[in-house]
């Protein structure tokens, strides 16, 4: 059967083909004291790199001017791609706070890197989508919500850029300042100096600023493995989840989700059971993971906390807060023309492989048209 004949059929989102590949990697349920150790390790790679990123961030400089990338409009596409190459926008956030808080990077440009990282984050799903689909199980649901998915992220968090500049710009949370605690600080130094202090004496900023992503990289990875599998919900989550089928309150299960887990991966892995029994239907999806993303801010306040940058603290809650009011918006305001305009041109781009070669080279094309701005 044909491509688009397999996008039409679907009246609720399967997207088990999203499923099974995250599964798949996840470290096996054997015993609770694996995952408490992995999770316990992931924090320490997440603190020892956010220090060595700040550490290292006057090595990058010299790189980001020799490659030309100035500007608001660069660092938001430096931001996009960053987050298509390592396909998660958190790592490429919290680097952003971190050569802030090093002094490589402006507020304005930080605000203008984390933006791009959340516009870039979700193509992690179209391609395990289409991946599944190419490696023969032929089902497009994974690489329609995937488009979904993209296409929430861009035209959310495109508009939320200019009122996010101007708040920062005009210091409308100046009066916003959130210290870190001094025990959370000396707790940071404790046990991240033993490491990151002899490797700066050691290693040029450049390979320290290298190190410490490649340590950003892989804690948010083995931290996102060691979550529980949740792709078997019991009665009384599906029992809820037949209750939150209005807007608002799908918007906020979706943030609810995505604080418990700290992980957008996994809380849209929620959705794939209630969608294979019909609880969740398409135009459902989109308030869901619109929560989903003003929530997953969470973890880079946190960073900004562990490099005790008030600043850096405030140019994410900016972010979280412009990106907030969008969504709001929309929700509230225009709710319906937006659910028709992102699940219309899904499925066009869904519905043939020109249509989504397109789509996907224009998803290349424009980080790399900002970078050359």
């Amino acid at each position: 059967m044909e491509w688009g004949r397999l996008a039409l059929r679907k009246s609720t989102l399967s997207v088990d083909n999203i499923d099974k590949p995250q599964r798949a990697h996840r470290l096996p349920l054997l015993k609770p004291t694996v995952h408490a150790t992995a999770v316990i390790v992931s924090v320490w790679l997440f603190v020892l790199s956010l220090q060595l990123i700040a550490a290292g961030a006057a090595g990058l400089r010299p790189v980001l001017d020799v490659a030309s990338i100035d500007g608001l409009a660069g660092h938001l596409g430096f931001g996009w791609f960053g987050a298509y190459a390592v396909l998660s926008g958190s790592p490429v956030a919290a680097t952003a706070i971190s050569l802030f808080a090093g002094g490589a990077l402006s507020d304005l440009q930080a605000l203008a890197m984390i933006n791009g990282s959340r516009m870039g984050a979700s193509l992690i799903v179209l391609v395990v989508g289409f991946i599944s689909y190419a490696t023969g199980r032929r089902n497009p649901d994974g690489i329609y919500i995937g488009v979904v998915a993209l296409l929430i992220a861009i035209t959310l968090w495109g508009p939320a850029i200019p009122l996010g500049l101007v708040s920062l710009d005009q210091g409308w949370l100046d009066g916003v300042h959130v210290d870190s605690p001094g025990a959370l600080t000396s707790t940071v130094a404790a046990i991240s100096d033993p490491v990151v202090e002899p490797l700066a004496d050691a290693l040029p900023r450049l390979l320290l600023f290298v190190a410490g992503v490649g340590a950003l990289v892989l804690g948010f990875a083995l931290f996102d493995r060691s979550l529980p599998s949740l792709e078997r919900p019991g009665p009384r989550f599906e029992s809820l989840s037949r209750r939150l089928q209005q807007r608002y309150a799908m918007f906020g299960f979706g943030v609810l989700v995505t604080l418990l887990t700290l992980s957008v991966s996994l809380s849209v892995t929620i959705l794939v059971p209630l969608a294979l029994k019909g609880y969740v239907r398409r135009d459902k999806v989109i308030p869901y993971v619109m929560g989903a993303n003003i929530a997953t801010w969470v973890d880079t306040l946190l960073a900004a906390l562990l490099l005790d940058s008030p600043r850096g603290f405030e140019i994410v809650l900016t972010q979280m807060l412009a990106g907030g009011i969008v969504s709001l918006v929309v929700l509230v305001f225009v709710y319906g023309p937006y659910t028709r305009l992102i699940l219309g041109v899904a499925h066009r781009v869904s519905s043939s492989r020109r249509s989504l070669a397109v789509f996907l080279a224009s998803l290349i094309l424009a980080p790399l048209v900002l970078l050359a701005a």
